[in-house]
């Protein structure tokens, strides 16, 4: 079942981002930062989140267990109109992995986009993620590049670079 947050999913969806920035970016974010991830901390600002409406949250259930999450919203980048929405993160617990999880939440994602009138969506991947890079390709999402940006995590310079797609 996928539906829209609310505040007591808060420490899953923040147990869910620590696990799966664990599993995604090991060998491209330094080990040192992913073990000094903190639940903690990642609940709080996903309780924020959830009171104020943005980003707009959705989870999806297994058994009546969050196993994954999608958040999205207008797009945060300075040179973008308020025609542009944005995936700002989407992540399954690595056990549901290639399962259709992620289609199913990504697939949300895209028809709230398009009901909330957003003409084009981006969004924003380390270079160093294949995995979502080719699930992003799949999904019709192209690079633009030049939009590439440099972002510093525990000490390593790591590129990050927009992805866009016009909505459907």
């Amino acid at each position: 079942m996928i539906r829209l947050a609310q505040l007591s999913d808060a420490n899953e969806v923040a147990q869910i981002h620590v696990k799966t920035w664990q599993a995604a970016y090991q060998g491209i974010i330094p080990d040192t930062y992913l073990d000094s991830l903190s639940v903690e901390n990642r609940e709080g600002l996903w309780r924020q989140a959830i009171e104020s409406g943005y980003p707009e949250l959705w989870v999806m259930e297994v058994e009546s267990n969050i196993i994954g999450w999608v958040a999205f919203g207008s797009s945060r980048d300075s040179d973008a109109g308020p025609e542009i929405g944005e995936v700002l993160a989407i992540y399954v617990l690595p056990s549901f992995w290639s399962t259709g999880a992620g289609r199913g939440l990504w697939t949300k994602a895209m028809a709230r986009l398009s009901d909330l009138g957003f003409q084009s969506i981006t969004l924003w991947v380390l270079t160093g993620n294949k995995r979502a890079i080719d699930f992003y390709s799949k999904s019709g999402f192209k690079p633009e590049d030049d939009a590439i940006k440099e972002v510093e995590v525990a000490g390593k310079v790591l590129q990050e670079i927009r992805y866009t797609k016009k909505n459907d």
